[in-house]
């Protein structure tokens, strides 16, 4: 077996026994990139004499049986590197390099992580198939005229690709999970607040969250074990007691309720992923979990909710790039001009529509009738899980409607696009954990993904509930051929 398709777990075994080290292993992932990069374009920039440092300083050392030692993994391109450019796969960030590292990748370094490269990305993280890059275009690993997802294409392609080990993603509406799906891996999205986004460029201040996409939910848990934890650098970080959230993977699914929204299981979905979710679930009770219907009655209010708030805390977040900082700078005819030129020259069509979408919603005369209106709801949303967890431990849904499109399919219909993250958006409204897990193909070969939503702060719950799927179904087996 090629190193290059180990799972964190197994590198790790091999790396603590002595049997490989770090610096073989990477070339192993490096070959790996150089032969297929060209063709899935998951990375932005490959740091490979930034890796050859970190693996060469690692060789010398003791992994202490830290699972990360030594193991090769992209970053998803809005996460602070200090002297690795950080772009946001945006113009107006191509020449921006930070001098900082975000608290994620720090505690990824003082594990013994190895940088492979900074993954692409819907540019500032708003896209749900990453054709919005100010760069170019991801491939799926499975299908290479179809879209990765979104915004997280890159660190999904890198993993189903095998060109990295394991990648870190970031999820606004959906952009780990819904990429994860796609790409036949597995995605975690955190509770809000679980995991700082200190050094996380921000795109929606109150719904972003950073999470692992992983080859296995044990590899996600093992990553999730090192990037979670209180931080007095984000003043939303949540200082709670961090449990090994390995040790929850017992495999037993004996005592939970696992509930069933019917409001998930729409007209419009594909009917093979409806299947393929209704047999995981059917899978989920064979193996001793008790299956109950939940209601989340406001779901069909969360697209338009969501896409008030996002935009709306864009259009204040990305107000800071005016070219007189740092990144590009146009040159203009006064002060004024300068930012416009500036602004018009550095961002992409999407971006720019999501901050006139948002400057609007905020504006005079409008705040309330849209803005104040979407937080609302976005609370009667939080009600809804808070009423459903009452009744079970964990819910499942599929994590898209579709399998993964073709490219250029959806790009000249925004709307469209929105609607594929449907399923995934609610979550990040209230804040709750949910993962995705692979759980068929359909008849194109193409990934199926089941999500699995928790309580706040109830990773172990439903890292436990996906392992035990994952492992009787081994639908994790399968790699695409490329």
């Amino acid at each position: 077996m090629e190193l290059f398709r180990l799972t964190i777990r197994e590198a790790a075994g091999l790396i603590s026994g002595k049997e490989i080290t770090p610096q073989v292993l990477m070339e192993s992932v490096f070959g790996r990139i150089e032969a297929q990069n060209s063709r899935v374009a998951a990375y932005l920039a490959v740091t490979k004499d930034y890796a050859a440092a970190q693996a060469g300083r690692l060789t010398t050392g003791s992994s202490g049986n830290n699972p990360l030692y030594g193991i090769p993994m992209a970053i998803k391109d809005n996460m602070c590197t200090k002297g690795v450019p950080t772009t946001c796969s945006s113009r107006i960030l191509e020449n921006f390099i930070p001098p900082y590292e975000s608290t994620v990748t720090k505690k990824l370094l003082e594990a013994g992580y190895i940088l492979t490269g900074k993954a692409n990305l819907d540019e500032f993280a708003m896209g749900s198939s990453t054709e919005n890059s100010g760069y170019f275009t991801t491939k799926n690993p499975w299908d290479l005229t179809r879209a990765p997802g979104g915004s997280s294409g890159g660190s999904a392609a890198a993993v189903a690709a095998d060109m990295c080990i394991a990648a870190i993603g970031s999820d606004t509406g959906g952009s780990i999970r819904q990429p994860a799906s796609f790409c036949g891996v597995v995605g975690l999205k955190p509770t809000y607040g679980l995991v700082s986004r200190f050094g996380l460029v921000a795109f929606a201040s109150s719904l972003d969250q950073i999470g692992p996409i992983t080859k296995t939910v044990e590899d996600a848990a093992i990553v999730l074990n090192i990037i979670a934890g209180g931080d007095d650098r984000d003043s939303t970080s949540a200082h709670i007691d961090i449990p090994d959230y390995t040790a929850a993977l017992s495999g037993d699914l004996k005592g939970l309720r696992i509930g069933i929204p019917e409001e998930y299981f729409i007209k419009g979905m594909d009917k093979e992923v409806e299947t393929s979710v209704r047999a995981a679930i059917a899978q989920l009770q064979a193996l001793g979990a008790e299956v109950l219907p939940v209601k989340l009655p406001h779901t069909a209010y969360a697209v338009a909710a969501y896409y008030i708030i996002a935009t709306s805390e864009a259009s204040s977040n990305l107000a800071r790039y005016d070219g007189v900082k740092y990144g590009i700078r146009a040159t203009g005819s006064d002060l004024i001009d300068t930012y416009m030129e500036t602004r018009a020259k550095g961002f992409g069509q999407e971006v720019k529509r999501r901050i006139m979408l948002g400057t609007y919603a905020l504006s005079s005369g409008y705040y309330e009738a849209y803005y104040k209106k979407a937080q609302q709801v976005r609370t009667l949303i939080k009600r809804d899980f808070d009423e459903a967890f009452k009744l079970v431990d964990a819910i499942a849904t599929p994590t898209s409607p579709t399998t993964a499109f073709k490219i250029g399919e959806k790009s000249g219909d925004p709307l469209q696009m929105y609607l594929s993250d449907i399923f995934t958006i609610s979550v990040n409204l209230a804040g709750v954990p949910a993962i995705s897990v692979p759980c068929g193909f359909d008849s194109n070969a193409l990934p199926i993904g089941l999500q699995l939503i928790g309580r706040h702060f109830g990773e172990s719950t439903i890292l436990r509930a996906a392992h035990a799927y994952e492992r009787a179904a081994g639908w994790y087996t399968r790699r695409p051929s490329l």
